[in-house]
């Protein structure tokens, strides 16, 4: 039986928690991480003798036995998308720049700003995420697919935010079937067939923009409870303005580009006494560091 917590392990006792977190009606009380016999990961009561890892009541967790390092920060930024469910959604953000702030740039290169660890880190939010959402700017500038090819877990439903129905068929998450993919628009523009295999969702409109909260609703509705909003800087700063995200990370590449698009976006203000100031951690990834940033109490 293997008894250390080698990220290896702790990654398969999150994506098994994932799994069930989406099953529960509650979530259990005084719930353990442990490993059968042959090595495969369970949950388990805490109390139990076999218990690595105790979830608590809040959804942090308490080691049982020595962690590696790595070990213990695979727990600190997967568990709460892990743990999403219907009864604690939770929506998270991000966001990789360089040091001056840009995701790309003024023509929307950005695959190399950020270096492969952060990269692998994306396909892990991805992989215990329900669903994974871009802006259409980023379908334009990036063709993503949207998928875990990095890391074991599942693939997210796709989701794209295309208020106005600028994006054709071409692009490639929505000529394959690798995952469910659905696209967002005004509801005038929702009765239009989709591009390629993309099922269409209408939503209504404020103040001429796309509402986010009656957007999650609608999502949270179809069970799609753990959101990873990845891009780009207009609709996340969108989500961060409405106050929609309980977390957003930034990872900062050791990159000055001078110019290009920008990060995070907000209202103008005067004084930094108004500016955000939020709760959080920081995580070496290679050369980047990434900046885990809580915006709820």
């Amino acid at each position: 039986m293997q008894t250390d917590l080698a990220p290896e392990v702790v990654w398969s006792l999150l994506l098994e928690l994932r799994r069930a977190a989406r099953a529960w009606e509650a979530r259990p009380a005084g719930l353990g991480f442990g490993l059968t016999v042959s090595g495969q990961p369970t949950l388990t009561p805490a109390a139990d003798a076999t218990a690595f890892i105790e979830i608590t009541d809040t959804g942090s967790w308490i080691a049982r036995r020595p962690i590696p390092p790595f070990s213990a920060e695979l727990l600190d930024l997967y568990l709460p998308m892990a743990l999403a469910d219907r009864r604690q959604p939770f929506t998270l953000a991000h966001l990789g720049q360089s040091l001056d702030g840009r995701i790309a740039t003024v023509c929307g290169a950005s695959c190399s700003i950020n270096g492969p660890e952060n990269l692998t880190h994306l396909h892990r939010m991805r992989a215990l995420s329900d669903a994974v959402l871009v802006g259409a700017g980023t379908v334009e500038c990036d063709d993503p697919q949207l998928t875990t090819r990095r890391v074991v877990g599942p693939h997210p439903v796709r989701v794209v935010i295309d208020p106005h129905r600028r994006l054709d068929a071409a692009h490639r998450l929505f000529q394959d079937r690798t995952a469910p993919t659905w696209l967002i628009c005004a509801e005038a523009l929702a009765d239009q067939p989709g591009p390629g295999y993309a099922e269409v969702i209408g939503i209504p409109q404020e103040d001429q923009c796309l509402s986010l909260r009656e957007m999650v609703q609608r999502l949270r509705e179809r069970g799609l409870c753990g959101l990873f909003i990845e891009g780009g800087g207009v609709t996340v700063s969108a989500f961060l303005q409405a106050g929609m995200l309980d977390c957003l990370q930034l990872g900062i590449a050791p990159l000055i580009i001078g110019s290009g698009r920008p990060g995070v976006t907000l209202p103008v203000i005067d004084h930094l006494s108004q500016g955000l100031r939020p709760c959080h951690r920081r995580y070496i990834m290679g050369e980047d560091v990434l900046f885990d940033c809580w915006l709820r109490d």
